[in-house]
């Protein structure tokens, strides 16, 4: 019997890519940046230098293990990311963008996630946007957890219910219209006329966060309301899932979108969010947001019990997820807001003068030592007065998952 997924992925590999654009751009996105795995999987305490494995499980036409791959190359420390995906059309894509990356650190097998046996253990594993096109993703994510090697952490992305709203009734309509007897060239024809037809009080045309229908080409289109498998999750339900795996989730991202305080402004409401469980609290955020179209988890086994990554000691490093730290400090310079748009909501976050002065001087390379060293002699330099600056300037970027410990110590 064909599997009506494979089917699709071999007829229309996701996302659709050029492996020409590699030389224009480097695609990046989380799960999966080199500097978040440090941080969430391994609280900035793992040695940079020490050999490091990967599976991109599910790797389709190659995003996340080309990016993974990349960032590795880099840093010029030994790593490997093995690509493992059933459809070999999906796989193709993947190998000449790897090559025209001239990629050595990146292998290729073509599989299922759900037979791991021979590929041995893995500090981490990525598996964005798989299991919930499995028949069964708890035995999925059950298999990739067998798979980790002591310390190693997962990192996954699952549609969430919430922000998906107008997906699925959409999905139930078209199977009504051309099901899946239907060739596929016109299932999308018919997706087509159907999303010309839709009137203005749908819920999928009145949701402005699902772009994959007009921007994605046909496989962003069969993806996301033809596809022969899919499902949503409420955060109950990822933490579910995790726990039936023996896992546990680190952090959300962005850890602002899962915090009720990101939304509530009445003092009441505030303090009795901040009551909550951290769980209840993550739950009670995506429920007011509305708009989490997908959830993003950094987890662990449940046993792990190393903390998180903290920005304290001389031996740290602290990095600028994206953009130019010492840039972004000097126009923060005096203290300032940074304006965030979390895909509809928008946040105005505060940087103050010595943490704009801090950005200044963290270049991605340079510990806190080496920048309190630079100091010397100014009141920020003070430890106490240098240590509560790095703490502020933590606790405004490290939500938005911007400011990351890439080293601790």
């Amino acid at each position: 019997m064909t599997d009506p997924v494979g089917d699709q992925y071999q007829g229309y590999p996701y996302p659709a890519r050029d492996p020409a654009d590699e030389a224009k751009r480097l695609v990046r996105g989380s799960p999966s940046r080199w500097v978040e795995i440090q941080h969430y999987v391994f609280a900035g305490r793992r040695d940079p230098a020490a050999p490091f494995r990967a599976l991109v499980a599910g790797g389709g036409t190659g995003d996340g293990a080309i990016m993974l791959a990349q960032e590795l190359a880099e840093r010029s420390g030994p790593g490997e990311v093995i690509h493992l995906d059933p459809s070999a059309a999906a796989a193709a894509v993947a190998v000449a963008r790897a090559e025209a990356r001239g990629l050595r650190n990146l292998r290729f097998h073509q599989g299922s996630l759900l037979e791991l046996g021979g590929l041995g253990a893995f500090d981490y594993i990525d598996c964005c946007g798989v299991l919930h096109h499995l028949a069964d993703p708890a035995a999925g994510l059950s298999a990739l957890a067998a798979a980790l090697a002591p310390g190693g952490g997962i990192g996954l992305m699952v549609y969430g219910a919430l922000g998906r709203t107008g997906v699925y009734p959409a999905q139930a309509a078209l199977r009504l219209l051309a099901g899946p007897g239907v060739p596929a060239p016109a299932r999308l024809e018919t997706a087509r006329a159907f999303l010309a037809d839709l009137p203005p009080t749908n819920w999928l045309r009145r949701n402005p966060h699902l772009h994959d229908h007009l921007q994605g080409g046909d496989a962003g289109l069969f993806d996301l309301l033809l596809h022969a498998r899919d499902r949503a999750y409420t955060v109950p339900a990822v933490q579910d899932l995790l726990a039936q795996a023996g896992l546990r989730a680190r952090a959300f991202i962005e850890p602002v979108r899962y915090d009720p305080l990101t939304y509530l402004a009445d003092p009441a409401l505030r303090a009795r969010a901040a009551a909550l469980s951290a769980s209840d609290q993550a739950s009670l955020a995506e429920l007011i947001a509305g708009n989490l179209r997908k959830h993003i988890v950094y987890a662990v086994r449940a046993e792990t019990d190393s903390g998180p990554a903290r920005p304290a000691g001389p031996g740290t490093v602290l990095v600028l997820r994206d953009g130019d730290g010492p840039a972004l400090g000097r126009g923060l310079a005096g203290g300032g807001r940074l304006k965030v748009d979390l895909d509809g909501i928008g946040l105005r976050v505060a940087v103050d003068a010595a943490g704009a002065r801090l950005l200044t001087l963290l270049d991605g390379r340079r510990s806190l030592g080496d920048v309190r060293q630079l100091l010397a002699g100014d009141a920020l330099g003070e430890a106490f007065a240098f240590q509560a600056a790095c703490d502020r300037l933590y606790a405004a970027l490290g939500p938005l998952n911007l400011l990351l410990v890439a080293r601790a110590g």
